[in-house]
């Protein structure tokens, strides 16, 4: 027999997903969509020198406020202070290559409109967004896309 919130609490765990996490940059991303969506202004994610690169570039833009790490014993996890300037965000599978060249033809797939929105890529200099990129004209893998 199942104990009196057992079950209940297994469940939750599923439909959370603290069990089953493989992309935790989309896990992310999917967190902070649906907490700008309910109106919240603070969340929790996972932590990463990944998440923490790309909550960078996003702070930069002004997408996000302040975010600290929370030490939680296990992998540790940000709390993410959101300004609520978030239309769409999203985790960009598989991780494109994208030459010096070709931001436009990626920027016209995933943003809606010509200078609005930001691609975030990783490349040999670290984590950047797209304009960036252009600048210092090099390439890199896209990561994912805010607007």
């Amino acid at each position: 027999m199942f104990q009196r919130g057992g079950r209940e609490t297994w469940i939750q765990k599923i439909f959370i997903g603290e069990n089953m996490r493989h992309d935790s940059l989309a896990d992310v991303f999917c967190i902070i969509k649906n907490t700008e969506s309910i109106g919240r202004h603070v969340c929790e994610t996972p932590a990463s020198k990944l998440i923490q690169g790309v909550l960078k570039v996003m702070q930069r833009h002004k997408y996000i406020g302040n975010f600290e790490f929370i030490d939680d014993g296990r992998g540790g996890k940000f709390r993410v202070h959101l300004m609520g300037r978030i239309n769409n965000c999203n985790a960009i599978k598989p991780r494109f290559s994208v030459k010096k060249d070709e931001f436009i033809l990626w920027e016209k797939r995933f943003l809606p409109a010509d200078g609005v929105g930001i691609l975030i890529l990783t490349t040999s200099k670290g984590i950047m967004d797209h304009n960036e990129a252009k600048r210092k004209n090099i390439g890199g893998k896209l990561l994912g896309y805010v607007y």
